[in-house]
């Protein structure tokens, strides 16, 4: 068995890494006790709330913490016709965080993510090793057989090229889950007392024209690289989909990033992931996803945009018009997920004014 670290002593941290550089975006039904363990490493940090479901549900947040609290009432006033892009009833609504926040890097995490132990016992500070992460050079060119080059105690080994050891900006941190895994549905139903035991002591950069199944349940990014394809999709209520939205946010940011030449890294840090959601609920909202991820993926993989686009929002409408195009006739959902993904592009730059992004010196 694994069990979640004990944070009881450890003080607040006094000196955080980027506390002014860094929201930390948390999708909510519930109360935030959870906080109490993060408290020593993620007090400093401003937080930014998006709570789903019924609006008029108080969300208690524990003392101490600098917050803002968004609810749908709150999306539908900022957004106004805009706000259909924002799920309803699913963790994708936290890609309202990533919109409405002003700091360069954003760390998102689930309300049933605790505190992890490494194998010496010590509590893992997840959030500092997501900012070790995004502040190192990826290597998407060329695999290093000893993964990460830049941790300490490593380099580049025999055989690699002198020309690739810059590297490329890291623009996603993929961080990892200790306890309950996150598999879907069916593997759930039959591996149903599984747990992970195992932490890996290893960072590794996805390589270049791989994508990867991301989880949004500890996440970290670069905001002004690649946020505005950090859209996860149009799920839940009233859609025919659900638990694809960081799948979908995933695919969407590999593409550009392996575009526009920036890196993206998975492996440390850990979480300890607390609850398993029900199975039976949870393929009645993937069994779609099941049957269409084996077409979506092999058109993201062969997706390939255009050398005039250039930013990430020139990426994302060129994806929006290839599932119209591709993957409409799949299904109409893609149709409407399409209309989406533009809706979302337009709010975006709507809340975040290019103009305003080079006064702050983020063009």
């Amino acid at each position: 068995m694994v069990d979640p670290a004990n944070t009881v002593g450890i003080p607040v941290n006094p000196t955080p890494l980027l506390k002014d550089e860094l929201d930390i975006v948390i999708p909510t039904i519930r109360n935030l006790d959870f906080l109490e363990m993060w408290r020593p490493f993620l007090q400093p940090y401003h937080l930014i709330i998006v709570q789903d479901g019924d609006p008029t549900k108080k969300i208690h947040v524990p003392e101490g913490y600098d917050y803002e609290l968004y609810n749908r009432n709150d999306i539908n006033r900022i957004l106004g016709p805009k706000a259909s892009c924002i799920s309803f009833k699913d963790s994708a609504c936290r890609c309202f965080g990533y919109m409405v926040s002003k700091k360069k890097y954003i760390f998102t995490i689930d309300d049933d993510c605790f505190v992890a132990k490494d194998p010496a016992g010590k509590a893992v500070n997840a959030l500092e090793q997501h900012i070790k992460n995004l502040l190192c050079p990826s290597t998407p060119l060329f695999f290093n057989t000893l993964y990460d080059p830049y941790r300490e105690g490593a380099d580049f080994v025999r055989g690699y090229p002198f020309s690739l050891r810059e590297g490329v900006t890291t623009a996603v941190s993929h961080g990892l889950w200790l306890n309950i895994p996150d598999y879907d549905a069916p593997t759930q139903l039959v591996k149903p007392k599984e747990r992970n035991t195992r932490y890996v002591d290893a960072v590794m950069t996805i390589p270049k024209g791989t994508l990867f199944p991301m989880c949004g349940m500890n996440l970290a990014f670069d905001r002004d690289l690649i946020g505005p394809a950090m859209y996860f999709g149009l799920m839940g209520d009233g859609q025919p989909i659900g638990r694809y939205d960081d799948m979908w946010a995933g695919w969407c940011i590999k593409v550009i990033c392996d575009h526009l030449g920036l890196g993206v890294k998975t492996g440390l840090p850990y979480i300890y992931h607390s609850k398993a959601s029900n199975p039976f609920v949870n393929l009645k909202k993937e069994y779609k996803g099941i049957f269409w991820q084996e077409e979506i993926i092999p058109f993201f993989q062969n997706a390939k945009l255009s050398k005039e686009a250039t930013t990430v929002q020139q990426c994302y409408i060129e994806l929006s018009k290839m599932v119209k195009e591709k993957l409409s006739s799949l299904d109409p959902y893609f149709d409407k997920l399409a209309d989406a993904m533009v809706t979302w592009i337009e709010a975006w730059d709507e809340l975040n004014p290019p103009a305003a992004a080079a006064a702050n010196g983020k063009a």
